[in-house]
């Protein structure tokens, strides 16, 4: 069964053009070096929970928009291969120090799935 790297970030709404810019080339490198999919989605019905939801999580910003995003491999051991190939790829290396968003903001996590329909 795969398994899922899953994502949720706050990103200003100024910085979105800069977001996708990186998200296609996180996209492009990941999917080069085994990830079976990327996805990156803009939050569009994602209301403010009274005690948790997807903005809560990233503490947003009235200025920001919540992103939700996940890459699907096709084991955990083929993850922990492809992610340390992509930490290596020198095309990721100009998003390090300037990332269109706070990256302290950001959840994520490693998921095994339990069912695939």
């Amino acid at each position: 069964m795969s398994y899922v790297d899953g994502f949720v970030l706050a990103v200003p709404k100024a910085n979105l053009d800069a977001y996708k810019k990186m998200a296609q080339t996180g996209g492009t490198v990941w999917k080069e070096h085994g990830a079976l999919a990327y996805v990156e989605c803009i939050g569009d019905d994602v209301p403010y929970g009274e005690v948790t939801s997807f903005p809560r999580a990233v503490q947003a910003k009235d200025d920001e928009v919540v992103v939700f995003s996940w890459v699907v491999y096709e084991s955990r051991q083929s993850r922990d291969a492809v992610m340390a190939k992509v930490m290596a790829d020198p095309r990721m290396d100009a998003y390090q120090s300037a990332m269109p968003f706070d990256a302290k903001r950001m959840i994520f996590g490693g998921f095994q799935p339990f069912m695939e329909l």
